[in-house]
């Protein structure tokens, strides 16, 4: 790797820095691999995917969800995640576990990730 670090690809900073394999921007608090995609495409361009709900609106970050059939919560005390719970303020993000494309914080249970396909965007 060269001595200068590229800026972010989220908001153009020049103080990234590295953290493990990771690249990090303490201005807007993105993070990405050195070399990927995103790194190389212009400012503003990088969500080239479109996360779309279970009925097939596209999401955005900020939007708001509702959840579409119940939830087991795995872990932190168990739980469910009952049908219409509304989730305000949904983040997409693309290094989820597993397939959970979503980070959101749902009420009466705190910060946790969903997947798109369990949740309605409402209009």
């Amino acid at each position: 790797m060269s001595d200068q670090l590229p800026p972010c690809p989220s908001c153009a900073s020049d103080f990234t820095y590295e953290s493990g394999a990771l690249l990090v921007c303490p201005m807007c608090g993105h993070e990405w691999a050195p070399g990927s995609v995103e790194e190389t495409d212009e400012v503003g361009t990088l969500d080239a995917r479109v996360v779309k709900d279970a009925v097939g609106n596209p999401l955005e970050d900020g939007d708001d969800v509702t959840i579409v059939k119940d939830l087991k919560v795995k872990g932190a005390g168990g739980g469910v995640v009952k049908v219409g719970t509304k989730v305000r303020g949904v983040r997409l993000i693309s290094d989820g576990v597993g397939d959970h494309d979503i980070d959101a914080k749902v009420p009466g249970f705190g910060q946790m990730q969903l997947k798109s396909s369990v949740v309605k965007k409402v209009l």
